[in-house]
């Protein structure tokens, strides 16, 4: 172990400058990679686990206030968020009612009162499935482009090689072999940091899309409610 690890670094620091700028660059999207990898986990499995438990709240609560209330405190889960903005139109509405003009008037006010539940909800939706897909993206980026990066040094390592070779007069294994082991180190590289920067991609977006889904439907089962049990002659929720 310990020779080998010498031996690589011996590799990079006999490298030429363009490689070893290379393997840099590298360095920086794998740090880079795994700190978002770090904190969208957390982030995620947060957001998994508060919104389980909201929705689990909220359909064991017969009244929206206490279900407000406990939004309020699960600061992660995308699913409370979006239930706060929905209860504050809710409450706009609610409170906007008494101000009708006329029976005639009833029917149009809740339409326009659940249309503008149903654009807050679509809003903060779009939001959060931001919000979630933050730094996500680069995690693709690090995929799609280091192993070109890493390419492109060992291409460039291996033409030093040959040069070196054509100025020297000799074409013997023990002259060209240092050289192309150590332009090969930057395409090594650029698979290490691409590969794990992929999986993640991959099961961050998963994962995303479960939440999105479960997102539409809270929204799409809220509604229902306002428009079934609020808006309704007799409620079965409570706003207030």
């Amino acid at each position: 172990m310990g020779p080998q690890d010498v031996s690589i670094v011996q590799m990079i620091s006999n490298a030429g400058l363009m490689v070893q700028l290379v393997l840099l660059l590298l360095l920086f999207f794998s740090v880079t990679s795994w700190a978002i990898i770090f904190i969208k986990f957390r982030y995620v499995r947060r957001a998994f686990k508060e919104s389980d438990y909201f929705i689990d709240f909220f359909w064991k609560s017969r009244d929206l206030s206490d279900a407000f209330n406990q939004a309020k405190q699960l600061r992660g889960s995308p699913v409370a968020r979006i239930f706060r903005i929905g209860y504050v139109e809710l409450k706009k509405m609610s409170q906007a009612a008494p101000g009708a003009r006329g029976a005639e008037t009833a029917p149009l006010n809740r339409f326009s009162g659940t249309e503008n539940i149903s654009r807050a909800l679509r809003r903060a939706t779009t939001t959060e499935v931001t919000r979630l897909t933050q730094m996500v993206p680069f995690l693709a980026t690090t995929g799609n482009t280091t192993p070109f990066i890493g390419l492109f040094g060992t291409v460039w390592g291996i033409m030093n090689s040959f040069h070196g070779i054509g100025l020297k007069g000799s074409a013997s294994l023990a002259v060209v072999a240092p050289g192309i082991s150590e332009a090969l180190i930057a395409t090594a590289a650029g698979l290490a940091v691409a590969i794990p920067a992929v999986i993640a991609f991959n099961h961050f977006m998963q994962k995303i899309k479960v939440i999105e889904s479960e997102l539409l439907s809270f929204s799409a089962d809220f509604l229902n409610i306002v428009e079934r049990d609020i808006i309704g002659v007799k409620g079965r929720h409570n706003v207030n």
